[in-house]
Formats: structure tokens, sequence, C-alpha cells
């Protein structure tokens, strides 16, 4: 069976057809980071699981449902740039 692609079609690579790689890999080193903290300062296990899942969870989410497309390092790198650099242009017609 031949199938015909166009050739402008992007091919985007995902894991398990759903996250981009980039945005796994920096969900993995979050909840590696999130996890190592709570290594250090927690000791009751309700309370780790607790704050893993709450810190873990909206990450996730965004990854997965994402923002129109975008992966999630792009949406953060553009509100880092907002949070230190904020701009509000207003345009009015006559």
């Amino acid at each position: 069976m031949k199938f015909i692609i166009p050739q402008n079609y992007n091919f985007k690579n995902k894991l398990f057809g759903v996250l981009d790689y980039s945005t796994a890999i920096l969900n993995i080193v979050w909840y590696l980071v999130v996890f190592g903290i709570l290594q250090l300062l927690c000791n009751n296990w309700n309370i780790k699981i607790f704050l893993l899942i709450s810190l873990c969870f909206p990450i996730t989410l965004f990854s997965i449902f994402g923002f129109y497309g975008e992966p999630v390092y792009f949406v953060m790198s553009y509100m880092l740039k907002y949070l230190l650099k904020p701009k509000l242009y207003l345009y009015k017609k006559f």
C-alpha cells in the first residue's frame, strides 16, 4: 500500500505519540529535582507523595494537552521573557 504524503508535511517525533522528546526530558528532569528535594526535606511518605503529585501533575497536564501544539519549553521561555521584560503594546485605530 502506498501513501502519498505532501512535501510540506512536518513530521514530529513523539514519545508514545503524545509527548515531544524534549518535553519528556524536561518533565523527567523536573520530577527528579522535585523528588530529590523532597527526599532531603521530608521523612513522612504521605507528605512526600502529596507534594510530588501536587508539584508534578500540573506540569504533566500542560505537557500532554499543551498550548495549541506548542512545546512546554517554548511556553515557559515566553513566560520567562515576559516576566523579565513586561511590555504592553496598545494600538489605537483611528
